[in-house]
């Protein structure tokens, strides 16, 4: 589980609700980048080693990359993420949903795997859950 909200971070969340898009892309960014900086430079890193191994093709490999991180860093929400995403582009909906869950057990902020849960649960016909999700 998280820790409670830092000051900033309210200030984000409440800067997601402005009616300036530049305001409201600059906290969407700020969060992202909070986030992925969870775990400092070791985090990034593994992150990037992931991303490279997908960039290239390498679903396999950026899987395999995503699931050691996980085993090393459990409360690393962001890698949960990461291997929502790669299993909702591989069209594993319910792999994907099931990470998505864990991602907001960790950070019940995180409106990226709130978004990605309303996919799956939309592309598996579960009307009701995609619009809590949403």
């Amino acid at each position: 589980m998280r820790s409670p909200m830092e000051p900033k971070e309210q200030e984000w969340l409440q800067s997601l609700h402005s009616d300036d898009a530049t305001v409201r892309e600059q906290a969407t960014q700020a969060l992202w980048q909070q986030w992925f900086d969870q775990k400092g430079v070791w985090g990034l890193t593994a992150l990037a080693r992931a991303q490279a191994a997908w960039d290239r093709g390498d679903r396999l490999g950026a899987e395999l990359l995503l699931d050691k991180l996980i085993a090393e860093a459990p409360d690393f929400a962001e890698a949960w993420n990461r291997r929502a995403v790669l299993h909702y582009q591989s069209e594993r909906y319910q792999l994907s949903l099931r990470d998505c869950e864990r991602v907001v057990t960790l950070n019940p902020i995180h409106f990226g795997a709130w978004h990605g849960m309303g996919l799956c649960q939309m592309l598996l016909g579960h009307w009701p859950e995609a619009i809590a999700a949403f």
